[in-house]
């Protein structure tokens, strides 16, 4: 390693040949391509006619280039005294190695089939590229040497900040060191976009940021301590500012010095645990053959261990609620039971030498439980975003109303406050990280959080300041600077942490913790407590903004469309009347609790009125999580019940919890001796699915043409089609279904829809003015509840293990194969159902009658403008030639033939 002049901090290798930025790239590959056309140039050239060079012409160009290289670099030398020697040194390296390959490519020209010549010229042509690089380089290192010059005048300038001794002193530096930053700023900018390395341009704007935030506060800090120098806080809150200015200048220099390959930060590390799962699910996932107990059980058991910590950790956090900690500790059993499950699966695989009967199920099992699982652990992160992010400002209010009134006593309490507050945040920054992969969204969550843990101690020292001289005009300056750099830090980290948020999760975990915090303040109200009603008030109002913040970021991620429109309406509608609305209601409540004496009893009015105001806002909220599903694909989307189902109640979401760990007893279920039939009798069962699935492409081909927004009879339709399926997942001895009172209940579930279906369709049918197609439509419902009442009679199926004659014989087929049967005749009169509805109701829109159906085609998918890289479309091929046929001959052939 050396170093290029003794007035140069720059340390640079002369062997080292890397390009570190885009312009030294740019402006070598010219140069490359004519030396390598020149080298490479065999035969005849596949261009078209008149666009190949000819030798002589290529290696014309290269001594132009050369030229080009050696007259920049002299310039650059004269405007770069400290690098002078090193440049021209390289310039006169180009120069000649420029005459060396000048010489040996007219030499090959005049004769390019030898090949001693054109090894010369190869060997001449990698000395000039090299040299030409190094002198591209040195060139790239003289603009470095200039932004570290600049970076040298900033730190001076800084320094004369934080040493000024006077008001009218330090805002003379302070003018000179806006100036110095500005010039530092422009270079730095220019390098950033400059350089290769997309990490070290992330480092470089992250460093460029944090110099501009702390210049401006150093300014504010320092005249505070010049104004009070008898406050220590003072002092310590300049130093601190001065530490942080340093160290962005330090972390510039470092990454437009940097070389080689990137090193890993903190921040790059993406989803531990959601990462730990995903490879944990891979590696279950085996061949059952070359499965080694003694090698894959202790692995696997290892991993699904180290998971468990990492969940029981998230399970007692402080911010974790009690009835989420309990679910996320019966999941992690449930995974606990799965994989031994599936071992015990793998060993019966290996000892018979095939796969097991129930190996497909136990692996199906283990990502069920596992998915369960994720879906705990992201739900407890978006409670811990929804309650941590509610309220972002009281508490630096809090701390600068104490500092106002000078009592230090309360200063330090509310400062112990506002500490926790940030930590908290942090941490919740910290856990949404954990359960995401978006790698970019968690550098910037990471970034965010660590700014917050920089900021939290400064502004509590302005705030000692303030405590201390409450009547200083520059003190009060110097806390609201503080007040807007940390509430502006923590904007930046909730949208991060919104970022690595899943929105359609977000919105129905709200929407619970609405309903939850209004029943709170109707037991506030019927226990006479104003205080938590206008506590629990002000959460429900805070929740209301957030959900309006994040629903808005969200659409601007699309086109607007009617659907776009339809959000941006929703969302109107819960801000203007309905908040407003609600916020006087909670006031009028508030005050009236107050004032009305223990004696008195509560009016049933105000507790109906603060309900209905409530409603309308739960109500909005849900109708806004609604069009913001109908923005997605319905495959990213889970489904109601696996995003609702625990927010209705510990005791509902602790059954759903139950009904999936039932398996897990010592006795089979009902699904697991179906799949002990024989396969003579699965075979029959197996061909009635797949007449039933037939059925079922049918339907889903049918309703996938309309949108369900405005369309209840898609909507029934799509329900019906789904339990049917798990109906009929059951008889294979597969699904969510687990024994025969589920199936019953799924049958009863699917009835009540046919009765919601039957009346829909009555009214359809009652305003036809044909005949015809209203009598084919009520035809058609008869059969829906002639197949609902068969579905319910078949419904208990049940397989029964009986023991004859030694053997173990299964019954319960016939059972099954009716209820495939019945569900494949009931699907086929719901499509019976919804064409003839679509045709009722067109008839009646003809005959001026309004029904309350509307059938709108559903909108087609967008595409992208630009392909996916990955993507593949099929090649165009040339079609084949006409062939010119003669009739003549045609006709002779068929004479002969004759």
């Amino acid at each position: 390693m050396s170093t290029l002049s003794s007035n140069s901090a720059i340390k640079w290798n002369p062997k080292n040949l890397e390009i570190r930025t885009l312009s030294v790239e740019k402006t070598l590959e010219p140069l490359v391509i004519q030396v390598t056309t020149l080298v490479n140039g065999k035969g005849p050239s596949n261009k078209k006619k008149g666009k190949s060079k000819k030798p002589k012409a290529l290696a014309k160009s290269v001594e132009e280039a050369t030229a080009f290289f050696v007259a920049r670099g002299t310039e650059i030398a004269k405007e770069n005294p400290e690098l002078r020697n090193e440049i021209e040194k390289a310039v006169e390296e180009t120069e000649n190695d420029g005459q060396i390959m000048a010489k040996a490519s007219h030499s090959f020209a005049d004769d390019p089939c030898s090949s001693m010549k054109r090894g010369s010229m190869v060997r001449a042509a990698r000395a000039l590229l090299s040299s030409v690089t190094k002198l591209l380089i040195l060139a790239d290192m003289a603009d470095v040497y200039r932004l570290l010059n600049s970076l040298k005048i900033v730190k001076r300038s800084a320094t004369q900040v934080r040493d000024a001794s006077n008001p009218d002193e330090l805002k003379k530096r302070f003018h000179q060191f806006q100036k110095d930053m500005a010039q530092l700023n422009y270079a730095s900018l220019a390098r950033q976009n400059d350089l290769k390395d997309l990490k070290r341009r992330d480092d470089l704007a992250a460093a460029r940021g944090e110099l501009k935030q702390n210049g401006e506060l150093l300014y504010h800090a320092t005249m505070a301590s010049i104004e009070h120098p008898e406050v220590a806080a003072a002092k310590a809150n300049r130093d601190y500012i001065y530490k942080r200015v340093l160290g962005a200048m330090e972390r510039i220099t470092t990454a437009v010095q940097a070389s080689g390959s990137s090193d890993s930060r903190p921040e790059d590390s993406v989803g531990e645990l959601a990462n730990a799962l995903d490879v944990f699910l891979d590696r279950v996932n085996m061949d059952p053959l070359d499965f080694d107990e003694v090698r894959h059980r202790p692995s696997l058991e290892e991993r699904l261990e180290s998971i468990i910590s990492g969940a029981a950790l998230m399970a007692d956090s402080s911010c974790t609620r009690e009835g989420r900690r309990e679910r996320i500790v019966a999941e992690c059993n449930a995974v606990r039971q799965a994989l031994q499950d599936l071992l015990q699966e793998y060993m019966n695989s290996a000892s018979q030498g095939r796969p097991t009967d129930d190996l497909e199920h136990a692996i199906d099992s283990m990502k069920i439980k596992t998915k369960d699982l994720r879906r705990q652990l992201c739900k407890a992160v978006i409670d811990h975003v929804s309650d941590s992010f509610l309220d972002k400002a009281t508490p630096i209010i809090a701390l600068i109303e104490a500092a106002k009134s000078g009592d230090e006593k309360a200063v330090k309490e509310e400062a112990q406050i506002f500490r926790d507050h940030a930590n908290k945040l942090v941490e919740v920054a910290n856990l949404s990280c954990s359960m995401s992969t978006n790698e970019e969204g968690v550098r910037m969550v990471k970034l965010a959080a660590r700014q917050i843990e920089v900021l939290c101690p400064q502004v509590i020292n302005s705030a000692l300041v303030l405590a201390a001289r409450p009547t200083s005009e520059l003190a009060q300056q110097n806390m609201n600077k503080y007040k807007y750099s940390w509430l502006k830090q923590i904007e930046y980290l909730t949208d991060a942490v919104d970022e690595v948020t899943s929105i359609d999760k977000f919105l129905a975990i709200s929407e619970a913790h609405v309903l939850e915090d209004v029943t709170e303040c109707v037991r506030a109200i019927q226990g006479r407590s104003p205080e938590m009603l206008a506590q629990k008030g002000n959460d429900i109002l805070g929740r209301t903004a957030r959900v309006i913040q994040v629903v808005k970021n969200e659409i601007e991620n699309y086109e607007p469309d009617f659907y776009t429109q339809k959000v941006a309406d929703a969302c109107e509608t819960l801000n203007d009347p309905i908040v407003t609305k609600f916020t006087n209601q909670l006031e009028n409540s508030v005050v009236t609790l107050s004032q009305t004496p223990d004696s008195e009893e509560i009016s049933d009015d105000m507790n109906n009125e603060f309900v209905d105001c409530s409603r309308l806002v739960y109500d909005a909220i849900h109708d806004i999580r609604r069009a913001v599903l109908a923005l997605k694909n319905p495959e990213d989307v889970e489904s109601d019940s696996d995003v609702d189902d625990v927010m209705n109640g510990s005791e509902a979401g602790m059954s759903r919890v139950s009904s999936r760990t039932a398996d897990t007893d010592a006795a089979p279920t009902d699904q697991q001796l179906m799949r002990k039939l024989p396969e003579e009798e699965r075979a029959k069962i197996v061909a009635n699915v797949k007449e039933f699935q037939m059925e079922k492409q049918a339907l889903e081909s049918e309703i996938s043409k309309w949108d369900e927004s405005s369309n209840d009879i898609i909507v029934l339709a799509r329900q019906m089609c789904c339990i049917m399926m798990d109906m009929t997942d059951f008889t294979r001895g597969r699904g969510r279904l687990k024994n025969t009172a589920d199936v019953i209940l799924e049958a009863k579930h699917i009835a009540e829809i046919g009765n919601r279906l039957d009346k829909i369709a009555k009214d359809i049918a009652e305003s036809c003015p044909d005949s015809s197609v209203k009598s084919d439509l009520i035809a058609y419902l008869q059969r829906i509840s002639l197949y609902c009442h068969q579905l319910n009679m078949c419904a208990k199926v049940k397989a029964e293990v009986q023991n004859i004659s030694g053997e173990m014989v299964v019954s319960g087929v016939e059972s099954a194969m009716s209820l495939v049967q019945n569900a494949r005749n009931l699907v086929n009169a719901v499509v019976l159902i919804v064409k003839t509805s679509y045709v009722a109701c067109s008839l009646s829109q003809k005959s001026g009658q309004q029904g309350g159906i509307l059938w709108k085609m559903k909108a087609p998918e967008k595409k992208p403008l630009v392909l996916r890289e990955g993507d593949r479309r099929a090649p165009v091929r040339k079609a084949s030639q006409k062939r010119v046929i003669s009739h003549e001959k045609a006709l002779g052939e068929f004479q002969q033939d004759l």
